[in-house]
């Protein structure tokens, strides 16, 4: 009788600690993508910016 419950009870521990390591590594998934939707974000952030230097500097230019 022992035996049977120490066998479940490492049984259910290694399903729990198989979950949290999936949950773990889809927080991780989730992060890294919005990582990386922020550093697309800020990168057409400052071509935009560049670009509407270059137009600024355009004008200024013409109106020298």
């Amino acid at each position: 009788m022992v035996q049977t419950r120490q066998d479940f009870t490492k049984q259910i521990a290694n399903v729990l600690t198989t979950g949290a390591d999936y949950l773990t590594n889809a927080d991780l998934n989730f992060e890294a993508a919005n990582y990386t939707a922020l550093q697309t974000r800020q990168s057409i952030a400052q071509q935009t910016l560049g670009l509407a230097n270059q137009a600024n500097q355009g004008v200024l230019q013409l109106l020298k």
